[in-house]
């Protein structure tokens, strides 16, 4: 991994987290183009499919059908979609492993003007995620909220992001039985 002291305690966290839910035997659609987590995930035996370059706004079926898998992984993906519910509806069954960032009080969400595929068009609370997976068929197992601490950066906003959570993960399953913890 790299030396982004805070990605890599959130890459740890996140792969524990898939760990302690998914078998490593099981095929995965991880919703996002190829990343280090999702090399990350391979290293651990997971067998891992990345989407490229499609709108998941209107461009999901195709995606969702051309993939034979247990489960779905979806790592800060959600937020950048107008329309997540039509996605998460789309998939038929399976396993759902994923995180959005959460509205925090002391931060606007995340915009850059300059690229369209890098702006956060939601930004959650739990209650609203959480409504979200159940409306579109999903019956979550297991959630948590992490906090981002930001150990390179000075200031308030840093401090703040140290002591509240700005993550929300969860576990959810459609159709299926959930996997008892493994660890």
């Amino acid at each position: 991994m790299s030396s982004n002291i805070p990605a890599d305690l959130r890459y740890k966290k996140t792969l524990a987290f898939l760990q302690q839910h998914i078998p490593s035997d099981y095929r995965i659609l991880d919703l996002g183009t190829p990343n280090l987590l999702s090399k990350e995930m391979q290293g651990l035996g997971y067998t891992v499919y990345n989407t490229s370059g499609e709108d998941f706004d209107t461009q999901y079926h195709s995606v969702i059908e051309s993939h034979k898998v247990e489960c779905y992984t979806s790592f800060e993906v959600f937020e950048h979609l107008m329309a997540p519910f039509n996605i998460l509806r789309e998939i038929p069954k399976g396993h759902l492993v994923c995180s959005v960032p959460l509205k925090v009080w002391f931060a606007r969400a995340y915009w850059d003007p300059n690229n369209p595929w890098d702006r956060h068009y939601h930004e959650f609370e739990a209650r609203q995620f959480d409504w979200l997976l159940e409306k579109s068929g999903w019956k979550i197992i297991q959630s948590e909220r992490w906090a981002s601490p930001d150990k390179l950066r000075f200031g308030l906003r840093p401090l703040l992001r140290f002591i509240f959570p700005s993550f929300y993960f969860v576990y959810a399953v459609k159709g299926v039985d959930p996997v008892s913890s493994l660890k």
